[in-house]
């Protein structure tokens, strides 16, 4: 039966041995990244605004304006997507070096959907903490009437302390 050791704690673990006796002795944090930055190979920026599809340089393949039907277009670019997929298999069968072009396709439809989920972020932030504030508001009505029934039973108390002092 093998058995493996933990490896040694990282070196720098050495920077917060006096941490206990002075929280002040340890490194502090790295600034917050601003601007832009790489992870696993893609460009990402911090700012909160969505860039279009067409900054991307990406094809947009739903309809723009201010009243775009969210769950019509989803709807269409899942069958977009399937299509896609279904043309790539049959062409990796039948013409196995004319595949790029299809790849290329659903690598766009993917983008337009991701695009198109994330331009949906701020309805999904604002549902959820409206409902988050409904069940704060619920709890504090469950404690208000948790607290009127408290009163209730310590006023029915007093007066059946009060009844039993009278005899």
């Amino acid at each position: 039966m093998a058995t493996a050791t933990y490896p040694p704690p990282p070196p720098y673990c050495r920077l917060y041995k006096d941490y206990l006796q002075d929280l002040k002795s340890a490194p502090e944090p790295p600034p917050p990244i601003e601007g832009t930055y790489v992870c696993f190979g893609c460009n990402y920026t911090t700012s909160a605004i969505l860039p279009s599809l067409e900054e991307q340089g990406v094809r947009q393949l739903y309809s723009r304006g201010p009243n775009v039907d969210f769950k019509k277009e989803l709807r269409s670019l899942n069958g977009d997507l399937q299509l896609h997929i279904l043309e790539l298999a049959d062409i990796l069968i039948e013409r196995p070096s004319q595949y790029a072009r299809r790849v290329e396709e659903i690598s766009t439809v993917f983008k337009n959907l991701h695009h198109l989920l994330n331009s949906l972020r701020p309805h999904q932030a604002r549902a959820t903490l409206i409902h988050i504030l409904e069940l704060q508001i619920q709890r504090r009505k469950q404690a208000v009437e948790d607290i009127k029934r408290r009163e209730e039973a310590r006023r029915l108390l007093n007066e059946c302390l009060a009844t039993l002092d009278g005899h």
